[in-house]
């Protein structure tokens, strides 16, 4: 009795050794087509996404040039999603995490909030605070602004606004908008806490 089904056995492995290797072909076929490279480090760090973040900050930097200086740090928000602003995505806790990376390469003292052990920090959001979060970090790194900001979906476009403001006053001293492209990755990212 087992010997027939060793035989039909030994007969599929042929039959899937066919199929790996035509699977194989398939995948090194797509390799060579022009045009196609696979992600190096340098590719990805000349993203849309990093670079976007990075000339959004560079924009609002040139805004408030002379009333931002980097003399005293500012603080960078998680950025939340426009129709539900207590949300937030890995997109805008990354394009936060990107924004004080680029105030940071910039010169600018940038408060690390995930750090804080006392800072209210609601899971899987990043570092969505209360106002009175906000001045009491405020006071304690004498922080002069705080960099905040939202995001919205569309059917092919992520749509962002950052604001620079001013702590205490909250009068917006930078602003930009722009957009992203939803590509594989920025889907992957606004929706992958999504159930």
């Amino acid at each position: 009795m087992t010997l027939p089904i060793l035989r039909r056995s030994f007969l599929r492995l042929p039959v899937l050794l066919l199929v790996a290797l035509l699977c194989l072909e398939g995948c090194l076929l797509f390799s060579r087509q022009p045009g196609y490279q696979a992600a190096s480090y340098s590719k990805v760090a000349e993203s849309d996404l990093i670079l976007s973040s990075y000339r959004a900050a560079d924009t609002l930097l040139a805004q408030a040039e002379g009333r931002v200086t980097t003399q005293h740090p500012v603080i960078v928000a998680t950025l939340v999603n426009l129709n539900a602003l207590e949300e937030s995505s890995p997109l805008g806790r990354l394009i936060s995490e990107q924004l004080g990376a680029r105030l940071a390469q910039q010169g600018y003292r940038v408060v690390e909030l995930k750090m804080r052990q006392t800072l209210y920090m609601k899971q899987n959001e990043g570092e969505l605070m209360l106002t009175r979060e906000i001045e009491q970090i405020a006071r304690q790194y004498e922080a002069q602004a705080i960099l905040v900001g939202t995001y919205a979906e569309s059917g092919d476009r992520v749509f962002i606004n950052l604001k620079l403001a001013q702590i205490g006053s909250n009068i917006a001293l930078a602003a930009v908008d722009y957009a992203l492209p939803m590509d594989m990755n920025v889907r992957y990212l606004l929706f992958r806490n999504r159930p």
